[in-house]
């Protein structure tokens, strides 16, 4: 049987909001350069899955 998924997944994926910006140097109310979360994508640990989540949410918002 199927797991139910969470209605707010998105949400509560996000569990530090900013601190990618923070930790990419890029200041409050720019957009992050897609170059630069492509380059933090590759890096491995947390900052590496902040970047992957962003390009991934990123891709979502094009339907709009």
């Amino acid at each position: 049987m199927a797991q139910k998924r969470p209605k707010k997944w998105i949400q509560q994926a996000i569990k530090k909001p900013g601190a990618l910006r923070k930790t990419l140097g890029v200041k409050e109310g720019k957009t992050i350069p897609v170059k630069k979360l492509q380059e933090a994508a590759k890096k491995s640990g947390v900052t590496g899955k902040r970047a992957r989540l962003a390009l991934t949410l990123r891709k979502l918002r094009k339907g709009k």
